[in-house]
């Protein structure tokens, strides 16, 4: 019989961490905070409002109705704003149907102003057209401003359940809620949702530097990946193993979440700026175009990752970063510590230690079956060093598999996950 030692206080202690509230919204109270900034759909949404003209159609045709809505789920900030958390699809259809129909008449020329900007919001050029309805079928072909007044105020009185996480929960229980309710057809990626769940001075300077025009041309991804948080997680990726990879237990989602949290608070966002910044300069020297190991088309995204930090860590040992052979991102040693199973600390400490040799002027070895590591200088040296590289039939039978945070992904050789 399995034991129940402690599981009571354990159920107890957790649940002690989640705060909620529930409430009754009206359609029309939803769609003006949304349209005031209240209601705040984060930037990492907006792309993803993708519902056809038929699929908004239903779920209007249900408020009209009054059929059961799944609950809104929002976090409750400091400054009195709800995040959304789980609803885009419903916010963002309210938003498109009403496009500033819920004010007064009295005044067209702001109504006309609201309604441009709820439809920029929400990336639709026109409001909503019912179409195809399966009950009201006399709707289909009206906008709201179609409606009679009296079936606009009925539509705009009808209520929504909002639960609301409360701002007493710290930032992991926020991620873990929110991460758990976003699982629909327009998921967010764990770096999207760090975006919502740490806002502040320091996601906005991962946003900013990710679009920095010269590291968008450097890294070469996926095109699925391409406005997924990929980029900004790397720049995160940067700072973290850049600053605390001795704290690296393996658990990434974890290591990041943590790091995201502390520069949220204490991060020097005009030092961050200008190191981040020396880097690409001194990697665009290099490269002037894509990072892409020879014979592959995308930027190895593990690789990258070491060579920043190593970029950075040559840096400030003031030393010149220079290569000496234009095939050195084929190094062996470099190229092994970067695929099988990379989420080591060990693994880590290899590919960064090898990065920094290699910008250092120590030539690669792009054999088969031998390599020397180069020498590295004391003040450049990673703490930890592993003496034991992986085995070319390890890294094979790994078969490139990692687990990143939740996933369990494919990563090929060109360090691109796909899931």
């Amino acid at each position: 019989m399995k034991s129940t030692e402690g599981l009571q206080e354990q159920l107890e202690q957790q649940r002690q961490k989640v705060d909620v509230e529930v409430f009754d919204v009206t359609v029309r109270e939803l769609t003006r905070m949304a349209a005031e900034g209240e209601l705040v759909r984060a930037p990492a949404y907006q792309r993803k409002f993708r519902w056809a003209p038929e699929d908004e159609s239903r779920l209007v045709e249900s408020v009209f109705l009054g059929l059961p809505i799944p609950s809104i789920f929002v976090a409750a900030n400091k400054d009195g704003k709800w995040e959304l958390v789980d609803g885009l699809q419903r916010i963002s259809t309210l938003m498109h149907f009403v496009a500033g129909g819920h004010v007064s008449d009295s005044d067209p020329e702001a109504k006309k102003k609201l309604r441009a900007s709820v439809l920029l919001e929400v990336m639709k050029e026109s409001p909503l057209t019912l179409k195809k309805l399966r009950k009201l079928s006399k709707l289909d072909g009206f906008a709201f401003d179609d409606l009679p007044r009296p079936v606009q105020l009925a539509f705009l009185k009808r209520g929504l359940k909002v639960t609301a996480l409360s701002d007493k929960s710290d930032y992991s229980v926020r991620f873990d809620v929110f991460e758990r309710l976003n699982r629909g057809g327009v998921a967010l990626t764990e770096q999207e949702v760090r975006s919502c769940i740490y806002r502040g001075g320091f996601a906005d300077l991962l946003r900013e530097l990710s679009d920095e025009p010269r590291f968008v041309e450097m890294v070469k991804l996926q095109e699925a990946h391409q406005n997924d948080g990929t980029r900004e997680e790397l720049v995160l990726k940067f700072f973290a193993y850049r600053d605390r990879r001795e704290s690296f237990k393996g658990n990434v989602r974890g290591f990041l979440n943590d790091y995201m949290e502390f520069a949220t608070k204490s991060c020097d966002l005009t030092t961050a700026r200008r190191d981040f910044l020396a880097v690409v300069e001194s990697l665009w020297g290099l490269f002037h175009g894509p990072i892409v190991r020879k014979g592959w088309s995308l930027t190895p995204l593990n690789q990258l990752e070491a060579i920043l930090v190593a970029c950075s860590d040559v840096q400030a040992a003031k030393r010149s970063i220079e290569v000496a052979s234009p095939d050195w991102l084929n190094d062996r040693e470099l190229v092994m510590s970067s695929t099988g199973a990379t989420n080591t600390y060990r693994m880590l400490e290899t590919r960064i230690n090898r990065a920094i040799a290699l910008l250092s002027g120590s030539p690669p070895d792009v054999t088969e079956s031998s390599g020397s590591r180069g020498g590295l200088d004391d003040s450049l040296r990673v703490r930890h060093e592993s003496s034991q590289r992986p085995s070319r039939e390890r890294a094979e039978r790994a078969g490139f598999i990692s687990f990143r945070g939740l996933w369990t992904t494919f990563r090929p050789p060109d360090g691109n996950r796909s899931t």
